[in-house]
């Protein structure tokens, strides 16, 4: 039975309960044939199909992300889609498999650079968790932390504390006193109390960084 048959536009569903059911029974039973078929199917002629396999694929990601990692050629072709919600899946896609192909992704990071300058919300999103992850490693530290901290001086404050909180896993002793400056220049921003205990909490944690 192809995995085709449980999409929810196959199934006349409107929300993505039926994708997020799918991808969970991929993850759990390991079913590489269904994930090659999603990723065959996201050049589907039909935009619902292509849509309800990049959630599928993303979906199975959040449980199991070693199963779609050999796909991240394909995630990355799909940033010059024109399909936005392929780009944007896409994205999230290589966020969950960058620990695994850190190298390869590291690879494609002009494509990357320019979905995130061009991306809607949930691509920059995808972007500053990307950078975050490959900036834990020495080797590309030198080109990823301007992008990620150029990212945390120009973002919406509302955004500020989720994407500080993403960088928290590649901030060292090294190069600490910079978000250290990004947040206590920022911090009289929040309009919101509650966006300033995020940026504070985090800031406390940077500080005892040794």
């Amino acid at each position: 039975m192809t995995v085709l048959n449980k999409l929810a536009s196959t199934l006349g569903q409107k929300g993505s309960d039926a994708n997020i059911a799918l991808a969970k029974e991929i993850a759990e039973t390991k079913n590489h044939e269904a994930v090659k078929e999603l990723v065959l199917n996201l050049n589907n002629k039909d935009k619902r199909i292509q849509s309800d396999c990049i959630k599928a694929i993303y979906e199975t990601a959040y449980i199991n992300p070693k199963l779609i990692a050999a796909y991240h050629p394909e995630f990355i072709g799909l940033l010059t889609n024109k399909n936005n919600r392929l780009v944007w899946g896409a994205m999230i896609a290589l966020a969950s498999i960058t620990d695994i192909k850190h190298k390869e992704i590291f690879s494609a990071l002009d494509s990357i650079n320019e979905s995130v300058e061009k991306g809607s919300v949930i691509t920059i999103d995808c972007g500053v968790d990307i950078y975050s992850k490959l900036n834990k490693y020495a080797a590309y530290t030198n080109i990823i932390d301007p992008l990620l901290i150029d990212i945390l001086w120009k973002c919406p404050i509302k955004q500020l504390s989720q994407y500080i909180e993403k960088a928290l896993v590649s901030i060292t002793v090294k190069n600490k006193e910079i978000y250290q400056a990004i947040l206590n220049k920022r911090l009289p921003e929040c309009e919101k109390e509650s966006q300033a205990k995020r940026l504070e909490k985090a800031l406390k944690k940077i500080n005892i960084i040794k």
